[in-house]
C-alpha cells in the first residue's frame, strides 16, 4: 500500500496549520489535523451547482459567484451546467489553496481555473459582497469554512450574520439564488434568513452518492 504523501503545508487564518495530502489518487486537506475537505466526498458540492443553476434559462448569461475554491468541485459542477457565455467569479480567502490547485491539483480540478469563463480573486467573500453593486449576481454559492458555525476562521461567521445576509441579498439580481453549504442544520441561521426576507429551504445532502444518509445541509435561499 502506498504511503500517504504530504504535498504542502502552510499557516492559515488564526495561525492554524493547513496541510494537503495525497494517497492513491485521493486528496485531503486538513486543518489542524481535522479533515476539512476530501476529494472522495464531493457529492454535496456538485449538488450546490445543480441547485444554484436550476433557475437559469438554457443559453442565458448568468453571473455566478463562488465563495471558496477548496478542491474545485463546486467550480466543476458549475462549469458543467453553465452556458458558454456565463461569467464565473471565484473568491478564495486562502491564497495557498489557489496555489495548490495550480501546482498539485491540475489533474483533479485545478485545470478548470484556465477556463475562459473563470476569474479568481484572493480575498474575503463577505467583504467582496459588501463592495459590489446591487443586483450583480444571478447565483451565489457559498462553501465557506464549516457553514454558519466557523471552524477555520471565526471571522467567517460574519458572512452568516444578519448584516452579511443583507449584503448577499443586495448583491443578488431579482429572481437570484444563493446556496449555503452547512455542516449541520442551524435554527438561528434559519431565523436570520427569514428576517432578511429570503424564501429558503434546507436541503439534506450526501457526501458521496452511495451514502445511506445525508451528512450536511444546503440552504437554498431565493431573492424574489
Amino acid at each position: 500500500m502506498k504511503a500517504r504523501q504530504r504535498l504542502g503545508h502552510a499557516t492559515g487564518p488564526q495561525g492554524g496549520c493547513l496541510e494537503l495530502f495525497e494517497h492513491d489518487g485521493a486528496y485531503t486537506i486538513l486543518w489542524d489535523g481535522q479533515i476539512l475537505m476530501d476529494s472522495r466526498t464531493h457529492t454535496s458540492e456538485y449538488q450546490m451547482g445543480d441547485l444554484g443553476l436550476a433557475r437559469c434559462e438554457p443559453g442565458s448569461t448568468p453571473r455566478i459567484l463562488i465563495g471558496g475554491l477548496g478542491l474545485g468541485y463546486t467550480l466543476k459542477g458549475v462549469l458543467e451546467k453553465a452556458s458558454a457565455q456565463a461569467v464565473v467569479e471565484v473568491v478564495e480567502c486562502v491564497d495557498t489553496l489557489v496555489d495548490w490547485n495550480h501546482r498539485f491539483l491540475q489533474d483533479l480540478n485545478g485545470h478548470l481555473l484556465k477556463d475562459e469563463r473563470v476569474s479568481v480573486t484572493i480575498g474575503d467573500v463577505g467583504q467582496h459582497l459588501r463592495q459590489v453593486d446591487g443586483g450583480t449576481y444571478d447565483v451565489i454559492l457559498l462553501d465557506v469554512d464549516n457553514g454558519p458555525v466557523a471552524m477555520v476562521d471565526v471571522q467567517n461567521a460574519a458572512l452568516y450574520s444578519s448584516r452579511g445576509l443583507q449584503a448577499i441579498s443586495r448583491s443578488l439580481a431579482e429572481g437570484g439564488r444563493v446556496i449555503f453549504w452547512s455542516a449541520s442544520q442551524d435554527a438561528g441561521f434559519e431565523q436570520r434568513l427569514g428576517k432578511v426576507g429570503f424564501k429558503w429551504e434546507a436541503v439534506p445532502a450526501k457526501r458521496y452518492p452511495s451514502a445511506k444518509r445525508a451528512a450536511c445541509i444546503l440552504y437554498v435561499a431565493n431573492h424574489d
